[in-house]
């Protein structure tokens, strides 16, 4: 009798330890749930349990601390983000008028006469206020599209037809440079949903960016499956500057005139309409993909 009593007894304990354990499964399977749509949402609901389980209860107390603390470091981040673009979108808006008057009185100037050494300084002013110019309107474009404040126009995209375009384009530059592109096109035509206009600016500034760092060559290549690679020999880069080709304002000794966010802009909205763009350096070669 004692030995079916004992089994009986653990038999009872066993259902009672496994109802507990699926109970505490089905807790925490609930904080993981409601933890991913915390993260993935702006929200100050915490996370609620049913169970009473006094160790689930306590991880979801100290998740709903740091969700907590997370959601004011964001509001923090996004914060002064915003606050950042205005500054530069107001600076880039009040430099271009001064900069325009300053060209101008410049072009004046370089119609009457001069001595070589007057007309040397002003081809050096005038050199320092069109690098201005530039940097005021890429600072201008890179806010518009870093603030998403520019509204994307989604439409069927031919690829083909837009890599085309852009190369066209900018074949007389590459020309000028001794370079002959190379373009691999599919025969099949590859068609994305995308912001025409934002395509062929962010195509512009990689085309650009090939213009700078080239050593000569530039193959283009569009794979059926929409990613688009560009490659060129670059022997003035390294995979650490390569690496930070993207960060705004970067910039390296070889790439002259350059204000360090062409790439930037075009990382922006590339993203925007959920692309990828990536650098690599292999081999001596700076390997561009940019993938929809």
């Amino acid at each position: 009798m004692l030995p079916w009593l004992i089994c009986g007894v653990l038999a009872v304990l066993t259902i009672v330890l496994l109802v507990r354990l699926r109970l505490l499964q089905t807790s925490l399977d609930g904080i993981g749930r409601q933890l991913g749509e915390r993260l993935a949402s702006d929200t100050n609901n915490p996370i609620f349990l049913s169970t009473r389980d006094p160790h689930a209860r306590k991880l979801a107390a100290a998740l709903n601390i740091q969700i907590k603390e997370l959601r004011r470091q964001r509001l923090r981040c996004e914060n002064g983000d915003r606050e950042l673009k205005e500054a530069v979108t107001n600076v880039s808006h009040d430099l271009r008028t001064p900069l325009t008057a300053i060209c101008g009185y410049l072009e004046l100037l370089d119609k009457g006469d001069k001595t070589p050494e007057q007309a040397r300084y002003l081809a050096l002013i005038a050199g320092r206020a069109e690098a201005m110019k530039r940097l005021t309107e890429e600072l201008l474009r890179y806010s518009v599209a870093a603030g998403g404040e520019e509204e994307l126009c989604l439409e069927p995209v031919d690829l083909n037809a837009a890599v085309e375009e852009a190369v066209a384009f900018f074949y007389g530059a590459f020309v000028e440079r001794g370079i002959a592109p190379a373009v691999s096109l599919p025969e099949e035509r590859i068609v994305r949903q995308l912001d025409r206009a934002a395509l062929s600016r962010v195509l512009g500034n990689l085309l650009n960016n090939a213009l700078k760092y080239s050593g000569g060559d530039l193959d283009v290549a569009l794979d059926p499956d929409g990613a688009i690679t560009l490659s060129n020999a670059a022997p003035g880069l390294d995979e650490v500057q390569v690496g930070r080709l993207f960060d705004r304002f970067y910039t390296v000794e070889s790439a002259r005139h350059s204000t360090g966010l062409g790439l930037s802009i075009a990382r922006s909205l590339t993203e925007r309409m959920d692309g990828t763009v990536s650098a690599q350096y292999e081999d001596g070669r700076l390997i561009i993909r940019l993938c929809f």
